[in-house]
């Protein structure tokens, strides 16, 4: 039997390029020296500012959006005042790459260094404007458009490398994780129009500043990014409250019996899991996670607590009867009213459930038939899972399920741990 050929995963591939693109670019800045040092050490010092300014978290796909567009702009810088300036591509790389790493150093110290993906992204990104531009504007190819098509010109070429973007960060995702390639693309495309938008109009406008008024155009340019920045990070603080909200009131059930610890945890992050491999996009993983951290709290209406709050062997009435209690529980809180439906709807036949109830439906099960399995309890769980797949279970979620579970890579780990 020939021996299965090893292969390179892409994110691999994908940082090779990048450290290839950086030792290169060091080298070839190194020999022919830094032009217009007091330009470099101006967005240097941007991107620099950029970093210390970073802040990641759950829903935040852009963590330094000044250091960006400080890149972007060095990258489409022309002209400084002016006068031609005389950088290449590969400072412009060189210079992004220091200045990124030297603003990463107080996150480092705190244990928050960033992750290899967006260094790599950043450096693949900005070389590729810079390859695109240095080369056409040092032939006299932007002569001819002056005013508005050289701006037009500009944000052609950073729209086109903003979805560029959305592609690598797609792909690295989908290859440390193997979730479907096709959904993580249209969240990250979905983005694009929000912060994204913002950077690359930013980047834009800091590099036309910087060449009619010089450098002083960059911390000018930068203040209505700064303050993107901070009502983006607001908005994501209070989307975090919301869901540390609805946490607490799924642990009612935990805190009064009726559920063993960390069930609603479990269920939640494993049926994003499953919704992922089977290709929800973002909002739609927003509204599982909920049902799964709300699907027990019928429960709560019980006069006699069910064992262990195991309601996956008891009769369908009753089943139903607990999803419909849980529901109305869940429409008295204010919640999107999908997660009610989703609730109300985990105990029905699976030919009749959305997509959501069923994947709450298999892993609420597979949580509990662990529990009652002993030290077998997860391989026995699925395989039960598998023998009632055709009556109580849809089979392309238990098939989801095993593949998930069956996944051992990085990203599916740090995404199920750090959602909890």
């Amino acid at each position: 039997m020939r021996p299965r050929a090893h292969t390179v995963p892409l994110h691999t591939v994908v940082h090779l390029c990048a450290a290839v693109l950086a030792a290169g670019s060091l080298g070839t800045t190194l020999y022919h020296g830094v032009e217009d040092r007091s330009v470099a050490l101006a967005f240097g010092t941007l991107v620099a500012v950029g970093e210390l300014t970073r802040r990641g978290g759950r829903g935040i796909r852009e963590p330094a959006p000044v250091a960006t567009a400080g890149s972007l702009a060095y990258a489409l810088l022309g002209e400084v005042a002016g006068r031609p300036a005389g950088h290449g591509a590969a400072q412009v790389v060189t210079v992004v790459l220091a200045a990124s790493l030297l603003g990463s150093v107080p996150h480092v110290g705190r244990g928050d260094g960033p992750a290899l993906d967006p260094v790599t992204r950043r450096v693949l990104t900005v070389g590729f404007v810079a390859v695109c531009f240095h080369p056409l504007h040092a032939r006299g190819a932007f002569d001819d458009f002056s005013g508005p098509g050289h701006a037009l010109l500009l944000l052609v070429l950073l729209t086109l490398t903003a979805l560029c973007d959305a592609v690598l960060a797609a792909a690295l995702a989908h290859s440390r994780t193997g979730w479907p390639f096709p959904p993580l693309l249209r969240d990250e495309l979905r983005s694009v129009p929000g912060i994204g938008a913002a950077v690359v109009a930013t980047g834009a406008v800091m590099a036309l500043g910087a060449a009619v008024v010089g450098l002083w155009a960059l911390p000018v340019f930068s203040v209505p990014l700064l303050l993107a920045q901070l009502s983006h990070r607001r908005y994501t603080a209070v989307r975090a409250t919301y869901r540390q909200t609805i946490a607490s009131l799924a642990r009612a059930t935990e805190i009064a019996g009726c559920t063993p610890h960390g069930h609603s945890r479990r269920v939640a992050a494993l049926s994003q899991a499953v919704g992922r491999d089977l290709g929800l996009t973002e909002p739609e993983l927003t509204v599982l996670e909920y049902a799964a951290l709300m699907h027990d709290i019928g429960q709560l209406s019980l006069v006699d607590p069910v064992p262990e709050g195991a309601t996956a062997g008891l009769p369908p009435a009753e089943q139903r009867r607990i999803a419909l209690l849980g529901g109305a529980v869940v429409r008295q809180t204010g919640v999107d009213p999908r997660v009610a439906g989703i609730v109300e709807r985990q105990a029905d036949p699976h030919a009749e459930q959305p997509l959501a109830a069923r994947i709450v439906r298999v892993v609420n099960a597979y949580d509990e038939k662990c529990r009652e399995g002993g030290p077998g309890g997860p391989l026995t769980a699925l395989e039960e899972l598998r023998l009632k797949a055709a009556g109580e279970y849809a089979p392309e979620v238990v098939e989801a399920l095993a593949r998930v579970l069956s996944r051992d890579t990085e990203g599916t780990r740090e995404q199920m741990d750090r959602s909890w």
